[in-house]
Formats: C-alpha cells, structure tokens, sequence
C-alpha cells in the first residue's frame, strides 16, 4: 500500500509522518509516535480510553483516521504536562482527590475534563456527568472523578495562569 506524508502539531511541536491511508489516530499516537498514555480499548468509540484532543475537542482516536488531522492540532495526555514534572492543574486535581485508580481511563477522563473546563471553567455536577459519560471507569464509580474535574475548575478560576 502506498504511503501519504502529512504534517500536524502534536502536543505543541509540528510532526511530520508517513503512514498507510487506512491508519487509524490511535494507532499513529501509539505505535509510530511511541505515546502510550493513549489506550486501546474497544476499537469502536465506545470506551473513550484512546480520546485525545483534536482542536481542543476531545475525540476518540480510534475512530478517526489518522489522515484527518493533518494540518490541525492533536493533544495527547503527554502534552498536558508544564515539563520538569509540572502537572496540569486537572492531572493534579485527579491525585488530590484520589480518582484514579487502575489509571486505564484516567488519559481520557483527564483529556474530557480538559476540554470541559476550556469551555465552563464551572460545570455543575451534571455537566460534568454527561461530559465523562464516553469514558469507561470500572474501578472509580466515578464520584471522586467528578469531584476532581469540580476542583480542577475551582483551582483554575483561582489562578488563571494555571
């Protein structure tokens, strides 16, 4: 099969790949890119494992063919992190408040919350309910993910440089 070289902004640096038309985004973050944060699951969009951030809207990477996002912005858990070990305010608030617990959902929970907090830096309980409803979490029941996603939006309207 013949290869198509594109370019796309990957957690901030411009990347240029060449790749099978038929990959799919998960399989280039994880695979070619060497990002593991991003899971696998179900390979049908319906764990939210493998979401990422294209454009600043969480999707499910497995369904996207990789060829999609050529010219546009991908971010990956790996490019939530301030560097030299600074955490996100989200990734922070999700240790403070205990909500992860096998850690297999939480790159998606984190990357959903993300975007959430970009548009409502103050979602009510059900807001955030419905913007994690993508994910899967076996472990967590979830509570303590909705209150790290409510604290993460408290931390950043106290510091907006966050």
């Amino acid at each position: 099969m013949e290869k198509v070289k594109f370019s796309f902004k990957l957690n901030g640096e411009k990347t240029e790949v060449e790749i099978a038309p038929n990959t799919v985004l998960v399989d280039l973050i994880r695979d070619r890119l060497g990002l593991k944060g991003t899971k696998i699951g179900c390979r049908e969009g319906e764990c939210g494992a493998c979401t990422v951030l294209l454009d600043g809207v969480a999707i499910n990477s497995c369904l996207l063919p990789a060829l999609k996002v050529a010219g546009r912005s991908v971010t990956t858990i790996e490019g939530l992190s301030k560097g030299e070990g600074a955490l996100d305010p989200i990734q922070q608030a999700f240790m403070d408040e205990g909500a992860i617990q096998c850690g297999f959902c939480t790159p998606g929970m984190v990357l959903i919350a993300k975007a959430l907090l970009e548009q409502n830096p103050n979602p009510g309980d059900q807001e955030i309910k419905e913007a994690i409803s993508g994910v899967l979490c076996r472990c967590t029941g979830y509570r303590k993910i909705v209150q790290a996603i409510r604290s993460a939006g408290q931390i950043s309207k106290a510091d907006p440089i966050a």
